[in-house]
């Protein structure tokens, strides 16, 4: 009998897995052969977030030049290396363009395919186009992953879920949003991967309360206005008259920073220096378990705050009053933030050169407008000087903090579930729009498509309306028939809309208190809740407690993600051809 691996959600980090299979293959497949099953009702490769069938409006997040699938040195892991093209390299595109998302497909769809051309004889692909319900069987016998349509299951000896980004059921907040709207004939869309959402309810010049200032608003934004047919000319919106008029709002009240627009000239901090594994296994072994705030952040923070000085005082000398030598010696020594803080203050004059993580969190905490077109100009002229700032090397300590911020995501993707906070701040930070995006934004509210609502914005279902408000413009508040939750679903196991893992926690699965499935970080195995690895059951992804990695990353970052894929795919592997070996015995 053939050995059988199902593989479910075909996207990139399926993908991924599919790679370090055939990577690792030699040797360790079978000798009855093996039989690869993937279950994804969209296209290998792809998967649904990147699928080519799209618009062409939406663009990826990252420079083509810092997209990559495939390994480097820098990765560590067991198995061998397999190194090919980052995406502008695939695609013979400028190193900094933002390309569109369909791109990315193409790019995802080439590098599964180069993946199964790469695995040995005796190893067969089969892409089944639908969803799996539930894996069900013993923990000592082969699995039944049930499908869709289908009434005999796929028989699996070892099963990988790879499922990415989910839909789930809306909490309690919005349920009674979605039932208020519907007695009211109203509308509210919950949080949804937007290129999917069903925009057309929002009627074109009628005011929409927009909750979410990320990448999530970008796509929104997008769709509703180039995608309804309004055009920029330089840096004016022209529009189509079918746009609605959005009225944002967040926690921060802010967008994300824009995309760094330059390069590191000159060495690197040397990361990791303060938080690196020697600290994360100290965390780990805490017998009481981890607080974030009060044991990790400390040590985020100090780390944070390093590559920061580092950058402006090997790199701005000038704008400094200690040599590096001096001002090191201090900071490593100082674990106290206040006497940080001071130190800080004595060495580095301007306060515009100092880190303030807190200020840079929550920039307007604690601000009043006057009025709300007063806000509306304040908003943008901090647009624009972000906008300056993330262009301009004479601020490279900001490029050395991002540096830093992916070394800090690798570490936490160990310590697992450290809540949503990190996640957020580290999006804001490192993550936001390209900067064309920014201008376009401006553009949107200089047009007055686009208003600005404020920080802590509160959403109030009253009177037959939806009412925004927020203390950054005391007395100000928006009425509206339409409100938009732009963000994705939060990853929940008891709340997901995908059964298979409902079933798999009711089976027995363990999950964090946010809902995310436990594994084993080691290889992804899934844990009971007596704290148990599954021998048969794998999980990758954000749905997990080790959710932490993107399945693409930059080139030369370590890409945690490829360590994940590699240790799981040797693991099964292993795994198969232990079996097939004890069944030839």
């Amino acid at each position: 009998m053939r050995a059988s691996l199902v593989i479910v959600g075909a996207g990139p980090r399926g993908t991924g897995v599919l790679e370090r299979i055939a990577a690792n293959a030699a040797g360790s497949v079978p000798g009855t052969g093996l039989d690869i099953h993937l279950v994804d009702p969209y296209p290998p490769g792809p998967g649904r977030i990147w699928r080519t069938a799209q618009s062409p409006l939406l663009w990826m997040n990252s420079r083509a030049e810092d997209v990559t699938v495939f390994t480097d040195d820098t990765v560590e892991m067991a198995g061998p290396v397999q190194e090919g093209p980052t995406l502008h390299e695939w695609a013979g595109l400028a190193g900094d363009a933002f390309v569109g998302r369909r791109v990315q497909g193409s790019y995802l769809r080439w590098a599964y395919e180069r993946a199964v051309a790469a695995l040995p004889p005796g190893v067969a692909v089969h892409h089944h186009p639908c969803r799996a319900l539930r894996v069900t069987g013993p923990r000592e016998g082969r699995q039944r992953v049930w499908l869709q349509g289908r009434p005999s299951p796929l028989l699996a000896d070892l099963v990988i879920l790879t499922l990415g980004h989910l839909d789930a059921e809306p909490d309690a907040e919005q349920a009674h949003l979605s039932e208020y709207a519907r007695a009211r004939g109203l509308v509210h869309l919950p949080p949804d991967f937007t290129a999917d959402s069903d925009l057309s309810p929002l009627r074109p010049g009628e005011p929409v309360v927009v909750r979410g200032f990320g990448l999530a608003f970008v796509d929104l934004m997008v769709l509703l206005t180039e995608g309804r047919g309004g055009r920029y000319d330089g840096d004016t919106y022209v529009p189509s008259g079918k746009e609605p008029v959005l009225y944002v709002g967040s926690r921060r009240g802010v967008p994300y920073h824009a995309k760094l627009g330059y390069g590191l000239e000159g060495a690197p901090p040397p990361l990791p220096r303060f938080f690196g594994p020697a600290e994360t296994d100290v965390l780990l072994a805490r017998p009481g378990g981890i607080d974030f705030r009060r044991d990790v952040w400390p040590l985020v923070e100090k780390e944070l705050g390093f590559a920061h000085y580092h950058r402006l005082f090997t790199a701005h000398p000038g704008r400094t009053g200690l040599d590096w030598s001096t001002f090191e010696d201090k900071y490593a020594a100082a674990d106290d933030p206040a006497e940080r803080a001071a130190l800080v203050a004595a060495a580095v004059p301007d306060p515009a050169d100092r880190l303030d993580l807190a200020a840079l969190d929550r920039p307007l905490a604690g601000v009043r407008y006057g009025s709300h077109e007063a806000f509306q100009a304040g908003l943008r002229d901090y647009v624009e000087a972000d906008l300056r700032r993330r262009h301009d090397p004479a601020h490279s300590p900001d490029l050395a903090v991002f540096g830093a911020l992916l070394s800090v995501y690798g570490q936490l993707m160990r310590l697992g579930d450290i809540g949503t906070w990190w996640h957020g701040f580290f999006s804001y930070l490192a993550s936001g729009p390209p900067g064309p995006r920014l201008r376009q934004l401006l553009a949107l509210s200089r047009a007055g498509v686009l208003r600005f609502v404020g920080a802590d914005m509160e959403v109030r279902a009253q009177d037959g309306v939806f009412r925004a408000s927020s203390p950054t413009v005391p007395g100000f508040a928006v009425e509206a028939r339409a409100l938009v939750e732009a963000r994705l679903p939060e990853p929940t196991v008891a709340r997901s809309r995908e059964p298979l893992l409902r079933e798999l926690y009711a089976d027995g699965a363990d999950a964090t208190p946010d809902g995310l499935l436990r594994v084993d970080p080691a290889d992804g195995r899934v844990l009971d809740r007596a704290g148990l690895p599954h021998p048969r059951r794998f999980a990758l992804g954000p749905h997990t407690d080790v959710r932490g990695a993107g399945a693409f990353v930059r080139p030369r970052s370590g890409g945690p993600a490829f360590r994940q894929n590699d240790a799981a795919a040797r693991a099964a592997l292993a795994f198969l051809r232990a079996s097939a070996d004890r069944a030839a015995a």
